[in-house]
């Protein structure tokens, strides 16, 4: 095992912290972590971080649903064309993308290539959430749950899209539209994302199964440190104030986001 393999395991185990502590953001990492430390090919490297986010995800969401965090009905609304979405991108629409797309200034681009920067733009968006700190989406009282079906059945469907093509869990967009199209206070909508995120991307994960080979024990090896990390980041998060910790993590994932930009087209 090489020193950046060391890095990797750290960086699971970083991956599940995040989400613990913040509710979301851990599994952007997820993607640059397996292509740049574990060298995984970026494509399988979207299917494993599927699987990664989603069983962490589904821990995390197990332990807000023993402290009554959770809203089964507005998970299961905003989860239904979330994970159609992500299970058809996956299922064929990353299968169907051609390996080579056109040469541009004397550069091939390349499925890899395009993935990469795209995963980087994503990166970049959900930073700029994350700095911002929008006050609309900080609301922690409670209201009256009402539903905006059509709204949030676009909005599923769009993050389970995304999540299909970049292999991340999509909290960044997930938690304002649960505040402000399911009315949830943000306590409740941090810990409901995490059971929406853990079902669309253990259904966009099955709809890789059949596409590429998984190597289950460095899967569930990498996997098992990112659960131990989200246990630990649920721990501490009661002694952390999350938000400011949220936009600090939003500068670093800012800067990555460049960084894979610049190694990826420079």
């Amino acid at each position: 095992m090489d020193v950046l393999e060391i890095f990797g395991y750290f960086g699971a185990l970083l991956i599940g912290m995040v989400l613990g502590l913040i509710g979301g953001g851990g599994s952007i990492l997820t993607v640059p972590i397996l292509v740049y430390l574990m060298a995984v090919n970026p494509m399988t490297a979207t299917a494993y971080s599927l699987f990664v986010v989603g069983t962490s995800s589904l821990f995390g969401a197990y332990k807000n649903f023993k402290k009554g965090l959770v809203d089964l009905k507005t998970a299961l609304v905003f989860a239904a064309p979330a994970f159609l979405g992500v299970y058809a991108t996956r299922r064929y629409l990353m299968p169907a993308l051609p390996n080579e797309f056109f040469i541009m200034e004397g550069v091939l681009i390349t499925k890899n290539l395009a993935i990469m920067v795209f995963f980087a733009m994503i990166m970049i968006l959900a930073s700029i959430a994350m700095i911002r700190n929008n006050k609309v989406v900080q609301n922690e009282e409670e209201q009256v749950i009402s539903y905006n079906y059509s709204m949030i059945i676009l909005e599923g469907a769009v993050v389970g899209v995304l999540t299909g093509i970049v292999g991340a869990g999509g909290g960044f967009l997930i938690i304002p539209a649960l505040v402000l199209f399911a009315k949830l206070s943000m306590k409740k909508a941090v810990a409901t994302s995490l059971l929406i995120i853990a079902i669309k991307s253990l259904f966009g994960f099955i709809g890789d199964i059949q596409n590429i080979d998984i190597d289950w024990v460095f899967l569930l090896s990498f996997t098992a440190l990112s659960i131990t990390g989200i246990f630990l980041g649920i721990y501490f998060s009661k002694h952390i104030p999350g938000h400011k910790l949220k936009k600090s993590f939003g500068w670093f994932v800012l800067i990555m986001g460049l960084y894979i930009l610049y190694k990826e087209l420079f």
